[in-house]
Formats: structure tokens, C-alpha cells, sequence
């Protein structure tokens, strides 16, 4: 029976200070949280350190923090700027991920108007060269003005990557918080669009990943999700 089988001892109070005290120092209280669940073996209903959601019958939503050029998905979205010649950011560390191909790429795609290859709210599409995804869909959102003038955009390009995608038959996408940075989009209402479109154009995807960085994101994701997924 069962009992015959060597019994693991329960770790204590010591073994998790002495864990805590070999972390770097600039480790987060998050890190720790996860190690320490993990090695207890317990995720809680949820995949460790992800928020996951059901956004469609076919489609799950993943919210979570790291690093969005080394997600292994079918495309990345890179939140880039109107002449797709890299930049500052997510667009920046895609492009130096990506490695020279692909501004290459982006070069060779013809401008609509002077200085314009991706007018705000469109987008297209490139491969993903040195990345693990083997895509990825450059979209322009909008520097941040109101409500009024700067919601339409970003819902815009949010819509046309996953059209894009959807017309490509990719199954996977991963997102960054599209113009939260320099753009000025506040996080709270970013996220709102962003889920109600994720939500209203899922389309054939399997996984829609949003990959963003620290606590002000997640937690704006994770509460316009659970406004409408479950």
C-alpha cells in the first residue's frame, strides 16, 4: 500500500527562510510566492504566475508577466510606430530579438505615404525571424488624447492584428499593453478595449496570451477579464 512508500518530510519555516535568503536580492516577493508554490506542487485552479480566462468556446485567454519576444507562438504583436522602423519599448526589443532581418522586412514594405508603412489602428504582417514566434504583426496604436479620439484607434488595431491573424490561420497570439507606455494609454482603460476585442474577434484562435510587465498591467488585465471572460 501507499504506506510502504517513502514519505517526502514536510519542509518548514527554515528551509523557506534559507530558500528566500539564497534569492537575489532584487527578486520580488512574487518570485518568491511562485517558488515557494511550486515546490509545494499547488497552482491554485491557475497555471503559476498566469491569470487564465475562456474567452470563446474555442479560445482561452492568458494574462501574465514576462518577456513577450520569447514567447513560442505562432505570432507576437509588436506595438510599433507608423514607419515600422523599429524603436524605443516593445518595438525596440523585437526588433534587436528579431535580429536585422527584420527591419529588413519592415523596409521592404511599401509606404501608403511619405514616412508611413502602418497607419494608426492597421496593421501587417512579417516574419518572425531569430524570434520563437514565427511571426509577427506589427499595429500602431494611438498616442493617447481622450477617450473620444484615442479608443476608436486602439480598438482598431487590437481588431486588425487579430483579423490579420485569423486570415492567416494562426491558432496562437501574444499581445503586449498596446500604447501604455510612451503613448499615455492609461492601463484601466486599455485593458478594457483590449479584452472586448480579444473577446469579439477570437475568431479560430486557440490562445490569446497578453504578456505584460508589472503589477499596474496585470492587475488592469486581470480585472477587465473577469468583466467578461470566465
Amino acid at each position: 500500500g501507499n504506506h510502504l512508500l517513502p514519505q517526502r518530510r514536510p519542509r518548514g519555516l527554515r528551509h523557506l527562510r534559507a530558500t528566500a535568503a539564497r534569492l537575489p536580492a532584487r527578486a520580488s516577493l512574487r518570485r518568491f510566492v511562485v517558488r515557494i508554490r511550486q515546490r509545494a506542487g499547488y497552482a491554485g485552479g491557475k497555471e503559476l504566475g498566469v491569470n487564465r480566462f475562456r474567452l470563446s468556446d474555442t479560445t482561452t485567454l492568458f494574462i501574465e508577466e514576462g518577456d513577450l519576444t520569447k514567447a513560442d507562438v505562432d505570432v507576437i504583436v509588436n506595438a510599433a510606430n507608423e514607419r515600422l522602423l523599429g524603436g524605443g519599448g516593445v518595438d525596440g526589443a523585437i526588433h534587436r530579438a528579431a535580429g536585422p532581418k527584420l527591419l529588413e522586412a519592415c523596409r521592404a514594405l511599401p509606404e501608403v505615404r511619405p514616412g508611413v508603412r502602418c497607419p494608426t489602428g492597421e496593421a501587417c504582417i512579417t516574419p518572425g525571424f531569430n524570434l520563437p514566434a514565427r511571426n509577427v504583426i506589427h499595429t500602431v496604436g494611438p498616442v493617447y488624447q481622450s477617450a473620444q479620439v484615442s479608443a476608436p484607434l486602439l480598438r482598431a488595431a487590437y481588431r486588425s492584428a487579430l483579423k490579420l491573424a485569423n486570415a492567416r490561420g494562426l491558432a496562437t497570439i501574444a499581445f503586449p499593453a498596446i500604447s501604455c507606455g510612451v503613448y499615455g494609454y492609461p492601463a484601466s482603460d486599455a485593458a478594457r478595449i483590449a479584452i472586448d476585442v480579444a473577446r469579439a474577434h477570437a475568431g479560430r484562435l486557440e490562445k490569446t496570451h497578453f504578456i505584460l510587465v508589472g503589477d499596474t498591467m496585470l492587475r488592469a488585465w486581470a480585472r477587465a477579464a473577469e468583466r467578461v471572460a470566465s
